[in-house]
């Protein structure tokens, strides 16, 4: 995806390792309250990570502890970076029971990236058990699903609000984000059947479904925010 779809990813990890050393803190000195996680999926076009950044802040504001903003761009950054990757899940301590249990449940259709996934199931759970993250992407949803203490939210929209958001953000044709969006959907679609054997257009999935086409950023964000309090 293009740089500029994406945040900038140093400030967004700071506050994952931050987030995940508060969760050892908490493992030492037996605190145990359950903290609140949020997914969010998106048809692609749709303004995801203006709706995260703003959830973000008023989630911060509220509960007055770091969030961690957690997507693709950002697992691929810790993975890329042994160390960072290490304390992260040395912090979250030892998996959830239940992840073997969630991963079985998946698409058998795996080949060459069924360990990567793995691995990347792994982060996604024992982050989202954490509480205070915010999962953009990556069927969160469907991976995170037996999780008590998860709100799943989905943004959809009509395809020339998609087209007219990438052509705006991108700085390219409505022709060229048309293909884009259809290329980038299909490519999503089939991410989500082969690892994990279902469709994100599920409604049951979601605490709620937003139009990203009749609602801003902003509304969208503190919606969410009112529906988790």
């Amino acid at each position: 995806m293009p740089h500029t779809l994406i945040p900038s990813i140093e400030k967004r990890l700071s506050g994952l390792v931050e987030v995940t050393r508060r969760v050892q803190d908490e493992l030492s000195s037996s605190k145990s309250k359950l903290k609140p996680t949020v997914t969010i999926s998106r048809e692609f076009g749709c303004e995801a990570y203006p709706v995260a950044e703003k959830l973000k802040s008023l989630l911060e504001k509220k509960t007055g502890t770091t969030w961690a903003l957690m997507d693709k761009a950002l697992l691929e950054e810790v993975a890329k970076n042994h160390n960072v990757s290490e304390e992260i899940l040395r912090n979250l301590g030892t998996k959830p029971s239940f992840l073997d249990d969630v991963i079985s449940t998946f698409s058998p259709n795996w080949k060459n990236d069924k360990d990567y996934y793995k691995i990347l199931c792994r982060q996604i759970i024992s982050l989202a058990n954490a509480g205070n993250v915010i999962i953009v992407g990556r069927g969160g949803a469907v991976v995170t699903k037996s999780l008590e203490n998860c709100f799943h939210f989905r943004l959809v929209a009509p395809g020339e609000f998609k087209i007219g958001s990438i052509a705006k953000r991108l700085g390219i044709s409505r022709n060229e984000a048309q293909e884009l969006v259809n290329n980038r959907q299909q490519l999503r679609d089939k991410f989500v059947r082969d690892f994990l054997n279902c469709s994100l257009d599920e409604p049951t999935l979601y605490h709620a479904v937003f139009n990203n086409a009749r609602s801003s950023s902003d509304k969208i964000a503190e919606t969410m925010a009112y529906y988790m309090s």
